[in-house]
């Protein structure tokens, strides 16, 4: 790939990357209610989703699938409805993603996280037409597809992540700073109507 088509490929991709969204939203509210740290778990998910969709939608999978709409719907119904409850939970300061005052009850396994955020990134339909209007014009048809493809997606997953660790680290700044005043549940309450609007976002999207 050449350095020229890099310089555009990059600024792209990471503009698209941090503009805010449903991923970037999900980010900050795990930095948020459960610490960037445990919030990489979901990172790890999410990140996996997008390099499928990056993949599929570069060999034209995701194009078929655009005209067949029915397992996005299906797909982001359920992945909304279960954002939406966990909102909910949180914002009663119930369940494993919300902040308790002295960090007691169970909290969400990696493989919840890991779902979570798998599920967050390929139920996106605006994902997926994304990445099916604007990979493949960096594509060269006389070079080979994978090894463009692994350097493509491993470019666009590395920005993804930065953006990712961007917005955790907002909402682990925002939680410092409610924390000090002893308003645990100001910060569920918060927390959760962000996850709950990212499931309703999800599911109407």
């Amino acid at each position: 790939m050449s350095w020229a088509l890099l310089s555009v490929f990059i600024p792209t991709f990471f503009f698209v990357s941090v503009t805010p969204g449903l991923c970037m939203t999900l980010a900050m509210t795990l930095g948020m209610s459960i610490g960037v740290k445990r919030a990489m778990w979901m990172m790890l998910g999410e990140l996996t989703g997008v390099g499928l969709v990056a993949a599929l939608s570069a060999i034209g999978v995701a194009a078929l699938l655009l005209n067949y709409p029915t397992i996005f719907t299906l797909f982001k119904y359920i992945g909304g409805a279960y954002l939406f409850y966990l909102g909910i939970q949180m914002w009663l300061s119930r369940g494993k993603m919300a902040l308790k005052a002295e960090d007691e009850g169970k909290r969400a396994s990696r493989i919840e996280l890991i779902s979570q955020g798998f599920v967050t990134a390929i139920a996106n339909p605006k994902g997926w037409a994304f990445f099916v209007a604007l990979l493949p014009p960096f594509i060269d048809a006389s070079q080979p597809l994978a090894r463009q493809l692994m350097s493509l997606i491993a470019i666009i997953l590395t920005l993804e992540f930065s953006c990712l660790l961007i917005y955790a680290s907002g909402g682990r700044t925002l939680r410092t700073l409610l924390m000090k005043s002893g308003n645990v549940r100001i910060m569920n309450r918060i927390a959760g109507t962000l996850m709950a609007g990212v499931g309703v976002w999800l599911g109407l999207g």
